[in-house]
């Protein structure tokens, strides 16, 4: 993650009569988490804040994870807001392609020299459109990407299936969810050769379907057993003992994490929040939620479904 380098800066702009300009003005190097939080951080205490990076966006790693450690929690639902902050205040100067290349000056009062790289767009007139990558002069022309095809023969029995749902929606990509709940409950998981199908019907790429797939807990992308165990290891669950539960049932299946027992009757996996803290530590068995599960209790639980 970006490390956020704060500095107190005399700002080289003058307010006129009509500017809400503040008076001090702070350079913050690095736009990762850090740096944001403390650009919003300082404009909300009254300074004007340059916030200095060198990459073409701001946001860091942050911005690239899917989740994260401890809890699990969507990296994306953490940073978004606050990047989305950062570029809506009126009081923080984002330069991106920009590097800090002099620092004059002393402690409280320093002048800082920005150097930042050329762009091949106009920023103050860009909506996003895309319609410049099509027109654009140069000679390498963007080629188009050839659309997938499954590398192994389908099978009558998927295509089948796969047919029988598709006539349920419209072949577009807002459909992509529904027809993934409507294969995973009649294959029970998520087989590839449907998905590579399911590709080639949506002209959707399948690194995009296996993202959508891999980012819910409910689809899974291997056959799941007739139970379903799901250990909550959410903060409150986490810091109530559900670490200790989940090690106990790996021990009582003899299976790890994700994995299917030898019979085919539990599947074990983790989930972030069952939305149950107050019953702490929990699980969930084919929907049925277990508060205070105690570590003796389990096996008793488990003979309930055997």
């Amino acid at each position: 993650m970006t490390t956020a380098t704060v500095s107190a800066v005399r700002s080289t702009k003058e307010p006129g009569p009509a500017s809400k300009e503040p008076v001090g003005a702070v350079l913050v190097c690095g736009g990762g988490i850090a740096g944001i939080q403390a650009a919003l951080d300082l404009s909300a205490a009254g300074f004007y804040v340059y916030l200095v990076e060198e990459s073409p966006t701001i946001g860091g790693t942050m911005a690239r994870l899917d989740k994260t450690f401890p809890t699990g929690d969507c990296a994306t639902c953490i940073i978004s807001p606050k990047v989305v902050a950062c570029m809506r205040d009126l009081n923080i100067e984002v330069m991106t392609m920009s590097q800090v290349v002099k620092l004059d000056g002393e402690a409280g009062n320093f002048s800082a020299t920005v150097s930042t790289r050329p762009r091949g767009v106009n920023l103050d007139k860009c909506t996003g459109c895309g319609d410049c990558v099509e027109h654009c002069p140069v000679r390498n022309y963007p080629k188009e990407v050839a659309p997938f095809a499954p590398s192994a023969p389908r099978r009558a029995a998927d295509a089948e299936t796969l047919e029988s749902i598709l006539s349920k929606y419209p072949a577009e990509r807002s459909s992509l969810i529904p027809i993934l709940q409507d294969i995973s409950e009649k294959a029970g998981y998520l087989p590839r050769p449907m998905l590579e199908l399911l590709s080639v019907r949506l002209s959707v790429p399948l690194s995009e379907i296996l993202r959508v797939a891999s980012f819910y807990n409910g689809f899974s992308l291997a056959p799941v057993g007739k139970h379903v165990i799901e250990i909550c290891l959410g903060t409150a669950c986490f810091v109530r003992g559900s670490g200790l539960l989940m090690e106990r049932l790996e021990q009582e299946l003899g299976i790890k994490e994700g994995g299917t027992d030898k019979t085919g009757t539990f599947t074990l996996k983790s989930v972030r929040c069952i939305g149950c803290c107050a019953l702490a530590p929990a699980m969930r068995i084919d929907g049925v939620t277990y508060g205070k599960v105690k570590l003796d209790k389990v096996t008793e639980i488990l003979k309930r479904f055997s």
